[in-house]
């Protein structure tokens, strides 16, 4: 998928896929999906959106007693089971025969988790996508998502050619604290999801039925992360902390701990991450954010 195509009624968000990156041997032709989970499942689709040959086995189907013909071959497994795959592969016989790259899609984890699927013909990589995705028949927007790709030369070249065929932006980061990187996407996407879910009880609260209100919240993250790519931090930071509003903080914690007092403690904690950023931004008098931190530490 690309987001420099775009065709009315073609794919699954109506354009074109980009087909045109890879050259040569580097496109790849026909992929091997194992695990038919949220990730796997959907890569498949997004795959075969692209004009790649795909076969999608779950894992607890077993793997294939015929050698893979697939050029590429994504193991979409729970990270525990991503090794013994690995070496299952090559025990079987199932990869090695002609020329193939095998890609995990772990974000915790690096290449040497397929260390023993690196034989002949065989190259490894992390390829992990930083998207989210919540369900096994919802293909999310893939354009311009992260592709953390990394691990043996022609396996890293492939990977890429394959994640910009899909509309995503591909990139290797040296020294990559790998554990660091998946809490930081955890945080975001995990966090974001439960924040809504917060959101959501309170626009019950407040006479909204929890489908109207999951339409609200949607769009407003979306334009969240908009922001967020576009413009950066702190700018993309709205609302009464940046603007240094004692007063209105004031005013949503007091209805906060009257209608739903659980969220109470959320909102404060989302306050005062926000404080630096406001602190930063520098819209209002410096006293203005010495209010509102006060306000938020009264509560503890």
């Amino acid at each position: 998928m690309s987001p420099g195509i775009r065709k009315k009624g073609s794919g699954r968000y109506g354009y074109t896929p980009m087909m045109s990156t890879p050259k040569g041997g580097d496109m790849v032709r026909e992929v091997f999906v194992f695990g038919a989970g949220k990730v796997g499942k959907n890569l498949a689709r997004a795959c075969r959106e692209t004009g790649c040959k795909v076969t999608l086995r779950a894992a607890r189907a077993g793997l294939p007693t015929k050698p893979l013909e697939a050029d590429f071959v994504i193991i979409a497994v729970r990270d525990g089971d991503i090794a013994n795959v690995a070496a299952a592969l090559v025990e079987r016989k199932l990869i090695g025969h002609a020329p193939c790259v095998v890609v995990h899609c772990a974000g915790a984890l690096g290449p040497e988790a397929l260390a023993a699927a690196r034989v002949h013909n065989v190259h490894v990589a992390q390829m992990h996508p930083m998207i989210s995705f919540a369900a096994p028949d919802t293909l999310p927007d893939l354009r311009r998502g992260q592709l953390h790709v990394d691990g043996d030369k022609r396996a890293v070249t492939v990977a890429k050619g394959l994640g910009k065929q899909l509309g995503m932006t591909p990139r290797t980061i040296a020294g990559l604290d790998r554990i660091a990187y998946h809490a930081a996407a955890g945080l975001v996407a995990n966090g974001a999801a439960a924040l809504a879910a917060g959101g959501v009880e309170l626009l019950g609260r407040a006479g909204i039925d929890a489908k109207t209100a999951a339409k609200m919240l949607g769009p407003l993250l979306r334009s969240v992360g908009d922001n967020v790519e576009q413009l950066g931090l702190p700018q993309a930071l709205t609302g009464p902390v940046r603007r240094g509003d004692k007063n209105a903080v004031m005013k949503h914690l007091a209805t906060i701990e009257r209608l739903a007092p659980h969220l109470a403690g959320f909102y404060a904690a989302a306050a005062r991450a926000q404080l630096p950023l406001a602190r930063s931004l520098g819209e209002a008098p410096r006293g203005n954010f010495d209010e509102i931190e006060a306000v938020l530490s009264a509560r503890g």
